[in-house]
């Protein structure tokens, strides 16, 4: 039987971590926990996550319906059934605004991939959704294409929403993200970013099937795994293209796997590297110089 109290602390602890980590500023910010399968035990909306008591919280059905709890539940607690919907085995979901990750959301910038081990094994892949008013069932069923084959995603100029068995679990993965992003923010900023190479991708991809983590990458064929493939159908209709990260060297000397005749894909594997450009550039200035000459 599920301890009620016990969930309730839990939630105001994460919260708590999440306020103080700035994860959510302010009155941002929810979490829930499936406490059955018809209840759900949320955060209420207009109030610091930081601040939080166990009595603060409330208690709904499955359709968001309030059945208990002196607050108003969260406005975006359809996000939270969503996923819970559609992956009965997950307990807890967590929505916040981790400045790092919500930056790429807002940038609509796929988050590199073969960079850092610990996101190899437990995140993978992170989709980026495509813009939805928050609160609504619209908003909700943004995440719904994602959901099976990640346990974190990127709500587009919005935030993020992660899910576990445990609400520390579901807060994990974002704390994760977030950190993962202001890396790669501050190695741009010393100049490049230096990724793995496929064997060494590839063993973490054994280590995380060791471990029991699943990853969309094992099923697809043709799947170039350092180059976001797994949601890469999902960009169009969600605004996200590279800008800031280039995709690894091995990726940009042939079209993507699997869109075969794209030209946004083509483009993309065909970019220059900055040397290749100077050295474009300097065989074009000695063509134009020995022209000049025979004139």
């Amino acid at each position: 039987m599920v301890n009620l109290h016990k969930i309730k602390q839990e939630i105001c602890e994460i919260g708590d971590r999440l306020y103080k980590k700035g994860f959510a500023a302010a009155n941002d910010g929810n979490i829930s926990y499936r406490i059955s399968d018809k209840e759900v035990v949320c955060t209420p909306t207009q109030i610091c996550k930081g601040f939080m008591k166990p009595d603060d919280l409330c208690v709904v059905d499955m359709e968001g319906n309030q059945i208990s709890g002196r607050r108003k539940r969260t406005s975006e607690i359809k996000l939270h059934l969503a996923i819970m919907k559609e992956r009965p085995e997950i307990k807890s979901v967590v929505h916040c605004h981790p400045p790092h990750a919500t930056a790429f959301g807002i940038a609509r910038e796929p988050v590199p991939q073969c960079v850092l081990p610990e996101v190899e094994v437990f995140l993978g892949d992170v989709p980026i959704t495509k813009y939805a008013t928050p609160g609504g069932e619209e908003f909700a069923s943004t995440v719904l294409p994602f959901v099976h084959k990640t346990n974190v995603i990127i709500l587009a100029n919005h935030g993020t929403v992660s899910y576990g068995e445990t609400v520390e679990r579901a807060y994990w993965w974002t704390e994760i993200l977030d950190a993962y992003c202001r890396m790669l923010m501050l190695a741009r900023g010393l100049g490049r970013i230096n990724y793995f190479t496929e064997p060494e991708a590839r063993a973490l991809l054994d280590l995380k099937q060791q471990w029991g983590f699943k990853d969309p990458r094992n099923e697809l064929q043709n799947c170039d795994i350092c180059a976001n493939d797994v949601f890469r159908e999902s960009w169009k209709a969600s605004g996200v293209e590279r800008h800031a990260f280039q995709p690894p060297e091995s990726y940009r000397r042939q079209p993507a796997p699997n869109n075969p005749g794209n030209p946004a894909s083509d483009a993309e594997a065909l970019q220059a590297t900055p040397e290749q450009e100077a050295l474009i550039q300097a065989i074009t200035d000695r063509v134009v110089a020995a022209l000049k000459n025979r004139a």
